[in-house]
């Protein structure tokens, strides 16, 4: 039960406090005095749940720090929790006990990552959360009479909300969202989900149609390929016999560009040898010719050197006399008489000695010019001769050379080189100049050539019955032999390993179908629960709304019954759209369009009242009626106050409080109420008044 609620700078209030007891209190004062901030200091104490958009909307404009606190009593345990708001928006929370006038801290603040919530510790004290405590317990402005006035959809909603069936929604949704989400794990793992199984089964058919077709093409393939394996190894037997012939024509061949090498090289040696004893054999001849006038040579170069040096001594002896001549004619231009005297002795001669007469020199020295004149012609002559004799001799010289180079000593030894050269005549004769591929034997000009040519002869009697070509024919089937081979390997290959892929993939696929068969019957039966179970139109809601609307309908015409009314029962029915209230008096079915207004509030209120006790009704047993006299005429005004009279003089058990926000201050004037305060607006704030 609540005892008393506190207000500080919360909302409109500076500061309220009221007290509450048993039966019906009220509040009245015009729009906007701060009455319905009541009901937001209580939820919000209790679970920190408003109303209004946010929490810092709760501080009083202009205050630092705000709060709002509740008393309440539940058996015999009294509780005090209050939260409080700064200016930041920040919220602090505590609960406690009164134990012996002292507060015992039971719970503080909301840290549920440590597990500590003091609005679930209320929650498990009183067995209601806040938004069932709505349901229960706080009728908003104009909720009384929507229950039988309004449209009935909203009466269906509201019995769905107050037997949890609109947690079934959410635990609906929630199992869609587990069902989609174990697909989703199941498709990480698998690549598949139950949705999938059709179109598995329809690839394993199609795998199962590409292995039956793929066996018979495996062993076709194979079929063929022992044919032609057979046919291989016959080619290839076949070539083994023939290839050692191969083999020899490759070596007749090899033989005979060695010979016709040889032989060209033989050819050439021989016309090159020829040659050089034909050329030795001329020089010889020349050399012997040349060696026979050495002697003479010798002779004339020793006359002509003996004259050549006869020369030169005339010569130096001319120069010599010359020279004297010279300087007797130097003495003779300075010896002349003079009047008949000797120039030296100055004694008188006829004339001068013909040694220093000018004339006789001159006559001398012209004697010897020529004569000198005459023996450089004579040297030039004997040179140029003896140039010639010594070249003759020096040709003398390199014929003894090459007579000894060539160890020719005479021409005997010559006579010995021209058979030489005869013979070499005589064997180049017959070869021919050039070497062809004809006919071998007439190329045998050695022992060498000789058993050259036998043995090719042998390799090609060896190799006669041979055809090349068809041997090369043999070798182009067999590759092509091994290339339908290498062909068949591959198409079998290929063949097998899409044999192996679709075996894997089909074992795959079987294994993922059996696993999802698992699944497709564990998402069947979360689908069957979905749609029985959490689905509101489902048995189980439908099953549930039924009782719920028989219990109601019990407690209702209960509560009904300590009315002063006509109307003895109510009946509650769930149609497919809405929920369908029906009246009786007796046995009679009355209409709601025929009901008074009092009859109305009534039928209301004990609906109300059945809920309340469908919930369990809270710990606290209170109801708060916000405005419940909107839109009611004055007549069904006065009947809410005297159904709300007569439901506590009855002692209801369901509700221990009523509390009625109002503004008709006038319907409780002469009225059984325990308690009135007045709610005025004031520049300080909300002023409380008890009336």
């Amino acid at each position: 039960m609540l005892q008393s609620v506190e207000l500080v700078n919360f909302l409109s209030h500076a500061n309220t406090k009221l007290t509450f007891d048993r039966g019906v209190t009220v509040f009245v004062g015009p729009n906007g005095a701060g009455k319905s901030s009541i009901i937001d200091a209580i939820t919000f104490a209790l679970f920190g749940e408003h109303i209004r958009k946010s929490v810092k909307g709760l501080l009083r404009r202009g205050s630092n720090q705000s709060y709002a606190k509740v008393e309440f009593s539940i058996g015999n345990r009294q509780f005090e929790a209050v939260r409080k708001i700064d200016t930041k928006g920040t919220v602090a929370a505590q609960l406690y006990e009164k134990i012996n006038s002292e507060l015992v801290p039971l719970a503080a603040g909301e840290r549920k990552q440590f597990g500590e919530s003091m609005t679930k510790t209320i929650e498990s004290l009183i067995g209601l959360d806040f938004e069932k405590l709505k349901v229960a317990s706080i009728v908003q402005q104009g909720e009384l009479q929507t229950i039988i006035e309004a449209d009935p959809k909203k009466f269906k909603e509201l019995v769905n909300a107050i037997i949890g069936i609109d947690k079934l929604d959410t635990a609906y949704e929630f199992m869609k969202k587990t069902i989609d989400s174990f697909r989703g794990s199941i498709k990480l793992k698998l690549s598949y989900d139950d949705t999938s199984i059709d179109i598995l089964q329809a690839k394993m058919d199609s795998l199962s149609k590409e292995f039956t077709s793929l066996e018979p093409q495996k062993k076709r393939l194979e079929s063929e390929k022992v044919s032609q394996e057979q046919e291989f190894v016959i080619l290839q037997q076949k070539i083994e016999f023939e290839a050692p012939k191969e083999l020899k024509i490759k070596e007749i061949e090899n033989k005979k560009e060695d010979l016709l090498r040889y032989l060209r090289n033989s050819i050439v040696s021989i016309k090159q040898e020829l040659a050089e004893k034909e050329r030795k054999l001329v020089e010889c001849s020349n050399s012997l010719s040349v060696l026979s006038f050495r002697s003479q040579v010798e002779s004339e170069i020793k006359h002509v050197q003996s004259e050549i040096d006869r020369i030169r001594i005339e010569s130096k002896e001319a120069g010599e006399k010359i020279a004297m001549i010279r300087g007797q004619q130097d003495i003779a231009n300075r010896l002349h008489l003079v009047d008949g005297k000797c120039p030296v002795c100055d004694s008188r001669v006829d004339k001068l000695n013909p040694l220093f007469e000018e004339e006789h020199l001159r006559a001398e020295l012209e004697t010897l010019k020529m004569k000198t004149e005459s023996s450089s012609k004579d040297d030039v002559t004997f040179q140029s001769k003896k140039r010639e004799l010594d070249l003759k001799l020096q040709q003398i010289v390199k014929a003894e050379g090459i007579l000894s180079l060539n160890n020719i000593k005479n021409h005997s030894d010559l006579a010995t080189l021209k058979e030489q050269v005869a013979k070499l005549q005589s064997n180049i004769k017959d070869i021919p100049l050039e070497v062809s591929t004809g006919s071998l034997m007439q190329f045998a000009i050695d022992e060498y050539s000789t058993d050259a040519i036998k043995n090719i002869t042998m390799l090609v009697q060896e190799t006669q019955d041979f055809d090349i070509n068809n041997f090369r024919n043999l070798k182009l089937k067999l590759e092509q032999q091994r290339k339908v081979l290498s062909t068949l390997d591959q198409d079998i290959g290929s063949v097998n390993t899409k044999l192996t892929l679709y075996k894997e993939e089909a074992e795959k696929i079987s294994k993922i179908l059996i696993e999802l068969q698992d699944v497709k019957h564990y998402v069947s039966s979360l689908d069957t629960i979905r749609s029985q179970i959490y689905n509101r139109d489902g048995p189980v809601a439908s099953s549930l709304r039924s009782w719920a609307l028989s219990m109601i309908s019990q407690k209702a015409s209960e509560y009904l019954s300590t009315f002063n009314v006509k109307i003895q029962r109510i009946s509650l029915e769930d149609k497919a759209r809405d929920i369908g209230i029906t009246c009786y008096a007796g046995n009679s079915e009355l209409d709601l369009e025929s009901l008074s207004g009092g009859e109305k509030v009534s039928v209301a209120l004990a609906l109300r009242l059945g809920m309340a006790h469908l919930m369990g009704s809270s710990n606290l047993n209170f109801i708060i009626l916000d405005e419940p006299t909107t839109h009611l005429d004055q007549e069904r005004r006065k009947s809410l106050v005297s159904v709300l009279s007569q439901a506590f003089e009855s002692n209801i058990d369901a509700i221990s409080q009523f509390i009625i926000i109002t503004h008709d201050s006038e319907i409780f004037e002469n009225s059984n109420i325990d308690a009135i305060y007045d709610f005025k607006s004031t520049p300080e704030g909300t002023l409380v008044t008890p009336i």
